[in-house]
């Protein structure tokens, strides 16, 4: 029986939890801690925590807000992200309660890090994000996008994961620019590419919709069903969907 785990983002924006369709039309979906406490009650054991908006901005992170999340849930581990370009920054989001680190933009501009944050932490707390969309001027068709999906990179998506396995990252968190938002499904192709080229832990994200989604995905390859906006304004519950992929052949962790 295939096993995963299901991890609700709180995207963070001034401090508060935001949504929005293909990284942009954000809207307001509530206070972190609060929706933290919600889905743990609810059974949820892991979360997503990224500061949108931090390396576009280059401002430090919300440690702030992820140690008071942290400590409001403290049997969720949550994973952090948005701003982390050094050891000293994951350190800080370490020591404010984050079990892993996720570094986007800066996996990307300094590829270096991987292998300190790794060395330093440990690869199963260190997650690297890549925002793609598809592209027919790459081998594997999708090109890996920095800065929030802001800016293209021309970089392969399958040789960049590659690289940061080698440099001893933990786990892949690719997020489909086109899919994020929509609610029409993951991007369930590059999730069965990333697991059959790379072989790392797989965190699906960007696009669920249903119920159906979150199972597609999982059957694709994923290690972790990570979602938003469903989870947010109550479309989908965290024991509902445990119980559907149960019901289904797939144990929720």
């Amino acid at each position: 029986m295939a096993t995963v785990s299901i991890m609700p983002c709180l995207d963070l924006k001034d401090g508060r939890v935001v949504k929005g369709v293909q990284f942009v039309q954000l809207v307001d979906a509530g206070d972190p801690v609060e929706v933290a406490k919600a889905y743990a009650a609810d059974g949820a054991r892991e979360l997503a925590l990224l500061d949108i908006t931090a390396t576009w901005e280059r401002r430090e992170s919300a440690y702030a807000v992820l140690e008071r999340v942290a400590a409001a849930v403290p049997e969720v581990a949550i994973t952090y992200g948005g701003g982390i370009a050094s050891k000293v920054a994951a350190q800080a989001a370490l020591a404010a309660g984050a079990s892993r680190v996720s570094v986007g933009s800066a996996a990307v501009r300094t590829p270096a890090l991987v292998s300190e944050l790794a060395e330093a932490f440990g690869p199963e707390r260190v997650v690297v994000a890549f925002d793609v969309e598809p592209s027919d001027e790459t081998p594997s068709g999708y090109e890996v996008l920095i800065d929030g999906g802001r800016t293209r990179t021309g970089l392969d998506l399958v040789h960049a994961a590659l690289d940061v396995r080698r440099r001893g990252a933990g786990y892949l968190l690719p997020t489909s620019k086109r899919a994020d938002g929509a609610k029409q499904g993951y991007d369930t192709a590059l999730i069965a590419l990333l697991k059959e080229r790379v072989g790392l832990p797989v965190i699906a994200s960007g696009g669920a919709g249903q119920l159906e989604h979150f199972l597609a995905a999982a059957q694709a390859g994923a290690d972790t069903l990570l979602a938003a906006s469903v989870f947010h304004f109550g479309e989908i519950r965290i024991s509902q969907l445990a119980e559907y992929l149960l019901q289904h052949g797939v144990c929720v962790r």
